[in-house]
């Protein structure tokens, strides 16, 4: 039972971890410094929104004025990593219910060892379509970083959320895994 919870708790962590990298605007991380140091300004593209931050302490974010002017690129990576959050929130269900430590389905053990093993899986799933997005997005700011036709503007670098998005997938995967090798009795 122990290592259910453990499972359960690392696919809760990146669970929590994807709604992050979804509200967070660190994507892309670009910095414009001018000739002088005072106007240096960081700028955080997102899923949602960009930022600019002036070494000022001024900040300013706009969301996005149009999803059709998105890169297809950024709508495909909004899509996905909100699938992910749903997929994630059915796995949270389908573990309770499987879980030892509750009294769902304490009556019929195979049902239960079911619905735990489905939840697991379904853990999996949520954190390749979680790893798929910002996977892709990183190959793209890379893509565009290195590209010697691209202007400064448009370069830039892997931001936090990539990093985060990175690890709340795998903990995802690892949590999914975990959750389906406790499982082990009550076929036949």
């Amino acid at each position: 039972m122990k290592t259910q919870i453990v499972g359960a708790c690392l696919a809760i962590l990146g669970f929590l971890g994807t709604i992050l990298i979804c509200a967070l605007p660190m994507w892309k991380v670009s910095a414009f410094i001018q000739s002088n140091i005072i106007t240096a300004q960081v700028f955080w593209e997102g899923l949602w929104m960009n930022c600019v931050f002036q070494s000022t302490g001024q900040s300013q974010c706009k969301n996005y004025d149009s999803v059709l002017a998105l890169p297809q690129e950024l709508q495909a990576s909004r899509a996905l990593i909100c699938v992910s959050i749903a997929v994630s929130v059915v796995a949270i269900g389908l573990t309770v219910v499987g879980a030892r430590c509750t009294s769902f389905f304490d009556y019929d053990q195979l049902t239960k060892s079911n619905a735990g093993i489905a939840g697991g899986v379904v853990f999996i799933i949520a954190g390749i379509v979680c790893i798929i997005p910002v996977s892709w997005s990183a190959y793209s700011i890379i893509t565009g970083f290195y590209n010697p036709v691209a202007t400064t503007g448009s370069q830039g670098e892997l931001g936090a959320s990539i990093y985060l998005g990175w690890v709340s997938g795998a903990l995802l995967v690892i949590g999914g895994i975990t959750l389906c090798t406790t499982y082990r009795c009550c076929r036949g």
